[in-house]
């Protein structure tokens, strides 16, 4: 670990990868898609949730992108719901 100059040691942040923009942030700035153990899609708020996931950040862009190219959908081997695009879309006009 990387120490301050008052020799604290700093926490690493996790970084994740926006699916749309291929942006790496941080994994608090963006939104988790998660496809649990069950095989629900559902948005994951906590980024806790078991399952496999894929990252989206804070970009109407980006959505567009993703929904269109179907690259979550490949990622998560499982088909979106509409119910998830439109809570995506609701999420980032919250936002706006």
């Amino acid at each position: 670990m990387a120490e301050n100059l008052q020799g604290a040691k700093i926490k690493k942040q996790p970084e994740r990868q926006c699916m749309g923009c291929n942006i790496k942030k941080p994994k608090k700035e963006l939104i988790r898609i998660v496809r649990t153990p069950e095989g629900n899609v559902e948005l994951d708020y906590t980024g806790k949730k078991a399952g496999r996931g894929a990252y989206i950040c804070h970009s109407a862009a980006c959505l567009k992108k993703i929904r269109k190219s179907g690259r979550v959908s490949k990622m998560l081997e499982c088909a979106i719901s509409d119910e998830v695009w439109n809570a995506l879309e609701e999420e980032l006009s919250l936002e706006s």
